[in-house]
């Protein structure tokens, strides 16, 4: 059971990027699914959350620039970025969880999001 990312990659400041994350081997419908980052040489941080019913939660550094969405059909969380902005520059990963924020069952591989001229 497991994640796995893609989407990563290199992008100007003020561009966009969407990480998606597709579930395998467990029901991804009854699972929140959580965005999180770490930034070199910084502690993680929780950047976005969605519950089962859809319902959203964002960090304020990256209120009204990420969006972040499901499709159960699909088995795929999604990550949109906009606006980004160099100290976006991290590494992203998904995780499942019973509800946002206990987001600490089954987790992705990371995907490296650069910002940079």
């Amino acid at each position: 059971s497991q994640f796995v990312e893609s989407g990563g990659g290199l992008v100007q400041p003020g561009g966009s990027l969407t990480l998606s994350c597709v579930a395998s081997g467990f029901t991804f419908a009854n699972y929140a699914v959580g965005w999180f980052r770490r930034a070199p040489g910084k502690g993680r941080e929780r950047v976005s959350c969605i519950n089962r019913f859809g319902s959203t939660t964002d960090a304020d550094s990256v209120k009204g620039r990420f969006t972040v969405s499901r499709d159960n059909r699909k088995n795929t969380a999604y990550l949109q970025m906009s606006s980004l902005k160099p100290e976006d520059t991290a590494v992203y990963t998904c995780g499942a969880g019973p509800d946002c924020p206990y987001i600490h069952k089954y987790w992705g591989q990371g995907a490296q999001v650069t910002v940079s001229s």
